[in-house]
């Protein structure tokens, strides 16, 4: 007995309409795995206390840009890696420098560019020298003669008197910080990817 077989147009077309049907599940799967990565790590980053600022540094990219793909991926990443990675990591972090890590007080105010201020800025933009003083129990210091404005930061003294100029801690110096880790990134991660394969079904079945 000889049996043949042919692949008949129905055959073709119902294969074609499944092929389709997987690629539009694939796609609409992984770019809402992206979103959903890129939404839960936002959430973190702000939950954290970290602010909208860095929390809006995390993008989305899928691929392809436009159409379906049995191919098809997301990407999901931060412009600000660095600062996200401290903080998902929680690392011990040295002066490059030098001895100490200078850690201003809220009487240094911040950095022009918005950041944390460093010593020699602050001086540029006060007009003020810094002064070291060691202390054996405790952070050592960076104190400044000067006043205190209205909104708690040092300033030069107008008077000529030298009245209400004190000896303002500016900095406080340390060998090294051990950064708190406030996030968890892979966990959501992997969370997300477990979700694939089930949003993948769901949608091709449908």
């Amino acid at each position: 007995m000889k049996l043949t077989f042919e692949i008949g147009a129905d055959l073709a077309a119902l294969m074609a309409a499944e092929i389709r049907a997987g690629e539009r599940a694939i796609t609409t799967a992984m770019r809402e795995a992206g979103t959903g990565l890129k939404s839960a790590w936002r959430g973190q980053i702000t939950g954290a206390g970290l602010g909208t600022r860095l929390g809006n540094s995390i993008r989305l990219a899928t691929y392809p840009k436009a159409g379906e793909s049995l191919n098809a991926a997301a990407l999901v990443w931060s412009n600000a890696p660095v600062i996200v990675g401290a903080h998902d990591t929680g690392p011990l972090i040295r002066s490059k420098h030098g001895f100490w890590l200078a850690i201003p007080t809220h009487a240094a105010g911040k950095s022009s560019k918005g950041g944390r201020i460093s010593p020699g800025e602050w001086e540029r933009r006060t007009g003020l020298r810094l002064r070291f003083i060691y202390r054996r129990r405790g952070p050592s210091l960076l104190v400044a003669e000067g006043r205190l404005n209205t909104k708690g930061r040092a300033v030069a003294s107008r008077a000529k008197t030298g009245r209400g100029v004190a000896t303002v801690p500016i900095f406080l110096l340390v060998p090294q910080v051990n950064l708190r880790k406030r996030l968890d990134l892979a966990r959501e991660a992997e969370r997300s990817i477990d979700g694939v394969a089930p949003k993948i079904v769901s949608r091709w079945r449908n």
